[in-house]
């Protein structure tokens, strides 16, 4: 079986939970055991488990400085940078508290310093992800109007790596 390459090919795509997985199957006698839809099924759980465990240890330092005090301060911080970037924004609806630190953040920073934002969604889909009209509209006045957009085409990165990676391993076989 050519496990080597599958798992290198899972942590190339980003699914690093299912490379823990299926690096795991591997190791244990048992497996046959199961089916492959039974195999596949506990990848996919492991790939869907390790992202909602990332999700949770990413908004975990926003909660701990809400409890502790320092949410001002991390507040304060943010609208002092020079620069503030905001990379891959709005991969997940915003949480009510989410929002509202948003808007203080763009609030505070409004043409008083540079904001940076990368993101794959349109700008048209932004209250969307931000779910209060009114704080989007907010949002979006202070960021969007004194703004330089740049929209690029063309594949990703990620995708292109993937591509070349694939296309040299298939030269070295």
């Amino acid at each position: 079986m050519l496990t080597h390459p599958t798992y290198s090919r899972l942590v190339t795509l980003g699914l690093t939970g299912m490379a823990k997985a299926f690096d795991e199957q591997q190791r244990q006698p048992d497996i046959a055991a199961l089916g492959f839809d039974e195999r596949f099924a506990l990848l996919v759980d492991r790939e869907a488990t390790e992202r909602e465990n990332k999700r949770l240890v990413n908004r975990l330092p926003l909660a701990l400085a809400r409890g502790d005090g320092q949410h001002a301060r991390l507040l304060k911080m943010f609208a002092r940078v020079d620069l503030l970037i905001l990379d891959d924004w709005g991969l997940a609806p915003m949480l009510a508290d989410q929002r509202r630190d948003l808007f203080e953040i763009m609030e505070d920073r409004h043409e008083r310093g540079s904001i940076i934002v990368t993101s794959q969604l349109p700008v048209e889909n932004w209250h969307e992800i931000i779910g209060d009209p009114t704080i989007a509209d907010a949002v979006l006045d202070r960021l969007v109007h004194n703004a330089h957009r740049l929209a690029l085409k063309g594949e990703s990165l990620r995708k292109a790596a993937a591509k070349r990676q694939k296309l040299d391993g298939d030269a070295a076989n």
